[in-house]
């Protein structure tokens, strides 16, 4: 039987850390973490999934940290927070636009202030601009890099003299950056460039007993991701080799280690979480 007539397999089932269910294990126990990007993209339907940033948020406060929840949206970001106190979670809010230069000093100021220090930094924004080359103009082009490349930047730059040795820095890229199929220029090329900024802040932070690493999710179920397959309906038809996508937990977990005392000796790495679609290709 050729691999063709080969009946397909269903996905294995989720494990309780993808479902988000997992208990807490104390692994960023007395951590202060910011989170930029904490926020999800509200969605109209009844039981909408999570996003990464508020996955991220939620898990590094089950495990113990306490957690800054940045985001430009006001509302998602309270929310992230509420959730993080009826869990007996401790946190802050923190509302500002990244594209904006003097507010991303101001998140890690605020930040620090409220957490009384920073040992962990979560960089998840970024946004699509333009389709095409055809169709992206140099405003587009400079909007998608001001919040998904400059922002990341003018952050990390802000964070890296009061992050404690020890801490550590995750950028959260995009298999984009590896591969096109976005459609958006401006989008593929700006994920792409967080892994040269990463590997320097790395190189930088190292110096003074800071990590920093890239995280390059593949195709997750989040509301954000549904709007993107609403616009390119062949997204939701990609075979990924694992039979599914992603869910937020999952990258959540992926940036918890990178956060965590358990990658003490990685840094300057990226680290691909999208189901072998980069690696194997379509299933």
């Amino acid at each position: 039987m050729s691999d063709s007539q080969r009946p397909e397999r269903p996905p294995a089932p989720l494990t309780s850390e993808a479902h988000g269910l997992a208990p807490g294990r104390e692994r960023l126990a007395g951590r202060r973490i910011l989170v930029v990007g904490a926020g999800t993209r509200p969605s109209p339907e009844p039981e909408p999934p999570i996003g990464n940033g508020r996955a991220i948020a939620l898990l590094c406060a089950r495990e113990g940290a306490a957690v800054a929840c940045a985001d430009a949206d006001a509302e998602a970001a309270r929310e992230t927070l509420a959730r993080i106190e009826k869990d007996g979670g401790r946190g802050a809010l923190i509302v500002g636009d990244v594209s904006d230069a003097a507010v991303c000093e101001r998140i890690v100021a605020e930040a620090e202030s409220a957490l009384g220090g920073l040992d962990g930094l979560v960089l998840n924004v970024g946004i699509a601009r333009g389709a095409r080359l055809a169709g992206t103009d140099a405003a587009a082009w400079d909007e998608a890099f001001s919040v998904n490349l400059r922002a990341h930047f003018l952050v990390a730059r802000a964070a890296l003299p009061r992050l404690r040795a020890g801490a550590s820095i995750v950028f959260i890229s995009s298999i984009a950056a590896l591969q096109p199929g976005t459609r958006a220029p401006s989008y593929d090329a700006s994920k792409a460039g967080l892994a040269g900024l990463m590997r320097h802040v790395a190189f930088e932070g190292s110096r003074a007993g800071v990590r920093a690493n890239v995280l390059l999710p593949g195709l997750i179920d989040t509301p954000l991701g549904r709007l993107a397959t609403q616009g390119r309906p062949s997204r939701g038809r990609t075979r990924v080799p694992l039979g599914r996508q992603g869910t937020g937990w999952e990258i959540a977990y992926a940036a918890l280690f990178l956060l965590s005392g358990e990658s003490s000796y990685v840094t300057g790495q990226s680290l691909v979480v999208d189901g072998g679609l980069s690696a194997l290709g379509p299933a």
